[in-house]
């Protein structure tokens, strides 16, 4: 009787392992594996004891089951249990994980979007062809480094291409937005491509003491730069935003990036910069 007892729990733990082995793989969790090892082993020394019966224990069995072997055969069924438990209960955690949400999707190369002239100062020939509009954030190192590049392919394109800065201040760059209003105060006397080329030289040390030395450098009657850029603040603020709402509608993601005629670009150095001023003037 009692070696039937052993087969029949020995088979109730193998289904229990069978069970757990399945779980594990979906769930894919190294402790899972490791439970399902040391369930192995547990089965593998129980069929060992149910092999080294001799027949002689076995006919003993067939009398009735020793105090000994009853309190095993207890612990057996409680070790069963529980690792049915286990198995019920990592069962409706993988039914209750959540799916992973989706990534971004691709970056889209092809859309052509209108990007309106608003507030923006146009840097080059006005009615050039080609138009490169660059979000940027003056506080954002791959926008200075990028910055340099675009520039220097518009001048070895003279009257092909001109180019507008929007500005995308990120939350994390303090000094991004003051950049920004500074620009744009320099504007009011005619050097907001000066001012921009100047921030974007020296955005690791922007403040107010760099604004107004880089507005001296540069020619700006600084008292008037100065008044400019406190007295219209409000002016600035509305200019940025209405940036920054454009950049989110055309799929601005990070800075700094590119639209050349409407259409965002991966180009970062000059000779691509060439190549797709070449091509947009095919296109037109």
């Amino acid at each position: 009787m009692e070696n039937r007892v052993f087969t029949l729990a020995l088979v109730g733990a193998l289904a229990v392992v069978v069970g757990v082995g399945i779980v594990a793989k979906q769930i894919k969790d190294p402790l899972l594996h490791e439970l399902v090892k040391q369930q192995r082993q547990m089965l593998n020394t129980q069929r060992r004891i149910e092999k080294n019966l001799t027949s002689s224990q076995q006919s003993a069995f067939e009398v009735g089951p020793s105090a000994q072997f009853m309190q095993k055969y207890q612990a057996l069924e409680q070790r069963v249990a529980a690792m049915e438990t286990k198995l019920t209960a990592l069962q409706q955690a993988g039914a209750a994980a959540p799916a992973l949400p989706p990534g971004p999707p691709p970056e889209d190369f092809t859309t052509v979007y209108t990007i309106p002239l608003t507030h923006t100062p146009v840097i080059g020939q006005k009615n050039a062809p080609v138009t490169i509009v660059a979000f940027t954030d003056f506080q954002c190192p791959f926008c200075a480094r990028f910055h340099a590049p675009m520039v220097a392919a518009i001048k070895a394109n003279p009257g092909k291409a001109n180019y507008m800065i929007k500005n995308y201040p990120l939350s994390f760059h303090p000094q991004a937005k003051p950049a920004a209003k500074a620009a744009l105060a320099a504007g009011e006397q005619g050097k907001y491509a000066e001012m921009a080329n100047a921030l974007l030289e020296n955005n690791q040390n922007l403040g107010e003491e760099l604004f107004k030395k880089l507005a001296k450098d540069i020619g700006l009657n600084v008292d008037k730069f100065w008044k400019d850029y406190q007295g219209k603040d409000a002016q600035w603020e509305k200019y940025i935003q209405d940036d920054i709402d454009l950049g989110n509608q055309v799929q601005v993601r990070g800075t700094p990036t590119f639209y050349i005629n409407g259409r965002k670009t991966n180009a970062r150095d000059a000779a691509s910069w060439n190549t797709e001023i070449e091509q947009a003037l095919k296109e037109k």
